[in-house]
């Protein structure tokens, strides 16, 4: 069966008075219908750029998607004109940002912006949009959904303001939807309900998902598989379980080690991952993390391993090293 979407050695660059950023730098990984796909990593490392790039959403220039393809539905979207990756955005593919008042118009009142979608994409009327939009608003979880249509983004909390840009991306029954860290800037409860939101959602309706974010506990209960990004490179890729059950890169044990734990009553000494991510001008020649891990050995320093199957289905990790026993692969 083909998946829905098989990304394939994507590599995405910006060229700026710096020089040029590498950011991204042969990233492949599948989904299929109805699966959730975690894309991890810290500041940096390449995950929204990887997707935006997807979608076409980069600004070109300074950026330049420099090879690769992105296979959706069995079209890809690297060679689409713009009027054609138009008619899959907000229709096929939603996406949800990290601050929706930078996604949301300030001046256009809500029932507007969701019924701007629905009338472009589904050909609805005025009057059947503003009433699929207060559905759409209750179906999100927000109270008094025909007042709320007619109010602006400015007179909603953070947490409403991310409902709404959920009912938006879900207002044309996409089949992939893209959140982009869109629990970062909310305070923890709200996090909390809006990841279980999310993945009710998606339960209901079958649609695929990417949630991109920084944080592994996140995707712990969210996502079936992970990749982990780390300066523009997957460095592991693996079904979820897997990947916390049997963590096969450095830079992942780095990760799982640094989420915060609490002992007994004393909260335990937080740990975090020595050293900084490398200047994407000046990528070295072996590994990027290999000045940073605690399991280097010279080859690291030389080349830069390829994605290497772990022995389990489907595991995979950029690593000439195996972390479980410390001995070179």
């Amino acid at each position: 069966m083909a998946h829905l979407l098989e990304v394939e050695n994507l590599q995405t660059e910006f060229h700026t008075a710096e020089g040029v950023v590498k950011a991204v730098n042969g990233v492949s990984y599948t989904l299929d219908e109805g699966e959730i796909l975690g894309i991890v990593g810290e500041s940096g490392s390449g995950k929204s750029v990887s997707v935006l790039s997807l979608l076409q959403l980069l600004p070109q220039p300074p950026a330049k998607i420099r090879g690769g393809t992105a296979v959706f539905d069995e079209r890809d979207l690297l060679q689409m004109s713009a009027k054609e990756i138009r008619a899959v955005r907000g229709n096929e593919i939603a996406i949800i940002f990290q601050d929706p008042m930078t996604s949301l118009n300030p001046v256009l009142k809500i029932g507007k912006q969701i019924g701007e979608a629905l009338r472009l994409h589904m050909g609805m009327s005025e009057a059947q949009a503003r009433k699929r939009a207060i559905e759409l608003l209750t179906h999100v979880g927000i109270p008094m959904a025909e007042q709320r249509v007619d109010q602006y983004p400015h007179q909603l909390s953070g947490g409403m303001r991310q409902r709404v840009m959920i009912a938006l991306g879900l207002s044309c029954n996409p089949r992939l939807l893209v959140a982009d860290e869109p629990t970062t800037a909310l305070d923890v409860t709200i996090q909390a309900q809006i990841i279980d939101l999310v993945r009710n959602l998606q339960a209901e309706t079958g649609m695929a998902v990417i949630w991109i974010t920084h944080d592994l506990g996140v995707v712990a209960g969210l996502a079936d598989k992970v990749v982990v990004m780390y300066s523009g490179h997957v460095v592991e890729y693996a079904p979820v379980d897997d990947l916390f059950e049997d963590t096969r890169h450095p830079y992942t044990l780095g990760l799982l080690a640094s989420l915060p734990e609490v002992e007994g009553e004393e909260t335990a000494e937080l740990r975090t991952v020595r050293g900084t991510p490398p200047d994407l001008t000046k990528l070295p020649p072996g590994c990027p993390f290999a000045p940073r891990c605690d399991f280097v050995i010279d080859k690291c320093r030389e080349q830069n391993p390829p994605l290497l199957p772990m022995g389990q289905e489907d595991h995979f990790s950029a690593c000439w090293v195996d972390v479980t026993t410390g001995e070179p692969l």
